[in-house]
């Protein structure tokens, strides 16, 4: 039996976000039926609402849900009734990357989560007077009071931690935490440079905080970040609009380049920049991402020195170790998320957008 809901719904790309009733589908046995009490908003919403991503639209986006589970398909284990979870992206469980333990790889990513808006069998999550909409984005499609979300998507959480403090763990932090930890993997003496100071690339700072790296350096061009920055971990920073990006990390690294760089800005320009400022045998984790088709131009006898550019999905995260890790640092305030949270009520969804857009807010967070 369906469920009627409120949601947020792009009826067209560049269209706003619209509350509306909406039917969800009866959860089917890998399902839950959960209360959202929270998500964060992240720019690959804005992009797909905007009609920067193939997605069926009218759809309900949202991919950075947290909530209560109210009910779940008879074929559901770990997971019941009452359980706070953390929503993050779904996969496909029966591929080789999946089985590897690198699930942001699945073999069918793209469809399940970001361009298809139905499951894996074509049919439908979410409709409205009878018809379908575009749903199952990231398996959750959060921007609603409640959600039909894939079992893969849910991670069971700390229930004595406020929802509301840990939404973003889904996406954005996950992807930034995991870019140092799973990938740049810092040593002792490691100098780890952030491109972009924006809720990914904070993420980021805060991981390189906990690592036994030696010099930080947030880059970006609005001031304020970067003073944040300072406060979460950075132990240098660059204000591209004052000062030349490969001038200031040639003199903050001694002319030596950095270990390690995280390219949040889906800037190719900025990427570019970024491997030329590397070190002997140094990596670039691109996170950004530009539009589709978009490429850049390398210096291959510069990359001889043992450089290496590495994209990256969510961080390369395994959600249900990697984020119920992230949580316990949240809520013993050594990753300190709220820093970087403005909260909303979910009908002013609209305001959200607009304050992310403007730079007003860092990473908006809907609560129900």
């Amino acid at each position: 039996m369906s469920l009627t809901t409120r949601a947020a719904v792009v009826e067209s790309g560049g269209a706003p976000f619209t509350l509306a009733d909406v039917e969800l589908d009866e959860p089917g046995p890998h399902e839950a039926v959960v209360r959202m009490v929270a998500t964060g908003l992240c720019h690959t919403d804005l992009g797909v609402a905007g009609g920067g991503l193939p997605f069926p639209l009218p759809g309900v986006l949202g991919h950075e849900g947290a909530g209560v589970v109210e009910a779940v398909g008879p074929a559901v284990t770990g997971i019941a009734p009452g359980d706070h979870v953390v929503l993050s992206f779904t996969s496909c469980g029966e591929c080789r990357n999946c089985h590897g333990g690198h699930p942001a790889y699945c073999a069918t990513w793209l469809p399940l989560n970001l361009l298809g808006g139905r499951r894996a069998d074509g049919t439908s999550t979410i409709s409205r007077d009878g018809t379908p909409l575009g749903g199952h984005f990231f398996g959750q499609s959060s921007f609603a009071e409640r959600a039909l979300v894939d079992e893969r998507s849910l991670v069971k959480v700390d229930a004595d931690v406020p929802l509301e403090s840990i939404a973003p763990l889904g996406c954005g932090v996950q992807t930034g935490v995991g870019a140092v930890w799973n990938v740049l993997k810092p040593v002792t003496g490691s100098t780890i440079v952030v491109l972009g100071a924006g809720a990914v690339g904070l993420s980021a700072v805060m991981a390189a905080a906990l690592t036994p790296a030696t010099r930080i350096v947030a880059v970006d061009k609005v001031g304020e970040r970067l003073s944040l920055a300072k406060e979460l971990g950075a132990t240098h920073t660059v204000n591209v609009g004052e000062a030349d990006l490969g001038e200031a990390l040639a003199e903050i690294t001694g002319g030596q380049g950095a270990d390690g760089i995280v390219e949040t800005t889906g800037s190719v320009a900025v990427l570019r920049q970024g491997v030329d400022a590397l070190a002997a045998r140094g990596t670039l984790v691109v996170v950004g991402a530009p539009p589709f088709g978009s490429e850049v131009a390398l210096d291959v006898n510069g990359l001889l020195g043992g450089k290496q550019v590495v994209g990256l999905t969510l961080g390369d995260a395994e959600t249900q170790t990697f984020i119920p890790s992230l949580v316990q640092l949240v809520k013993e305030g050594r990753l300190p998320l709220h820093r970087l949270i403005s909260t909303y009520p979910f009908a002013e969804i609209d305001q959200a957008v607009r304050d992310m857009g403007a730079g007003k807010a860092i990473k908006p967070v809907l609560t129900f």
